[in-house]
């Protein structure tokens, strides 16, 4: 792929942005992945901090140890040399039970979209989505490849609180959340993964640069999965051409 134009600019007084502009894109998120995997794997003194995002990478470090300057430097021959290619991501399975009590807003949702329930379901399933990013609060995943037919505008009013897990639907993405949160988002249903959890090692499970396939279940089989401390979403290595953009 053909490298995006990016600047690299001050962010606050020990980090820097490299930022690649304001579009959603999969091949700048692809790029800002392989910028982050490049970053980490040069293990530069007095980096402390690597945080990517859908189309910018945000370096946090100690200027005791390196400058503004000489951290610039680095990253400006860092980023000349960097490839893109084929990598191996993991894609995670995540069971979801769809509408009810569970997902408040599914039954206007699909109404919206003149869709059934299993329609509505099939659509939001069949996909492999990106992870384009986590963020927000701990653990949010911001998920790329939602069928169009879905795409919605967030809601006018949003609301104060939202069940940890939920499923939901703004804009062009979809998203789970791992914690109970505001949300403008529409709620489309819950699963019982936690893809953040204080004292698990480690706390995030799923991370920028993975894919997630939900698989719809019913509230009998949410309880239960809920209920085992001990259970953890399953995954699978793909190529990472693999998944839809």
């Amino acid at each position: 792929m053909m490298t995006p134009t990016y600047h690299i600019v001050p962010l606050a007084d020990q980090g820097v942005l490299i930022d690649c502009g304001e579009t959603i894109d999969i091949e700048v998120n692809r790029w800002i992945e392989a910028a982050a995997l490049a970053v980490r794997a040069a293990g530069i003194a007095g980096v402390i901090g690597i945080v990517p995002t859908y189309r910018s990478l945000a370096i946090e470090y100690d200027s005791a140890t390196i400058t503004q300057r000489e951290l610039t430097a680095r990253l400006d021959a860092l980023l000349a040399a960097l490839s893109v290619g084929q990598r191996r991501s993991r894609r995670w399975r995540i069971p979801v039970v769809y509408g009810g009590e569970f997902g408040i807003d599914f039954d206007d949702f699909r109404r919206r979209h003149e869709l059934s329930r299993d329609e509505l379901i099939a659509r939001h399933t069949a996909p492999d989505y990106r992870v384009f990013m986590i963020g927000f609060m701990p653990g949010f995943a911001y998920l790329g490849g939602l069928d169009p037919r879905l795409h919605t505008p967030r809601r006018d009013s949003p609301r104060t609180r939202t069940p940890a897990g939920s499923i939901s639907v703004g804009g062009q993405q979809t998203a789970f959340a791992s914690v109970e949160a505001p949300s403008g988002w529409h709620l489309l249903g819950r699963t019982p993964v936690r893809n953040f959890a204080v004292g698990r090692t480690p706390p995030i499970l799923i991370e920028a640069g993975d894919c997630v396939r939900f698989d719809a279940i019913d509230g009998a089989r949410f309880e239960t999965l809920q209920q085992d401390r001990d259970w953890l979403p399953d995954w699978e290595w793909i190529e990472s051409g693999e998944a839809n953009p």
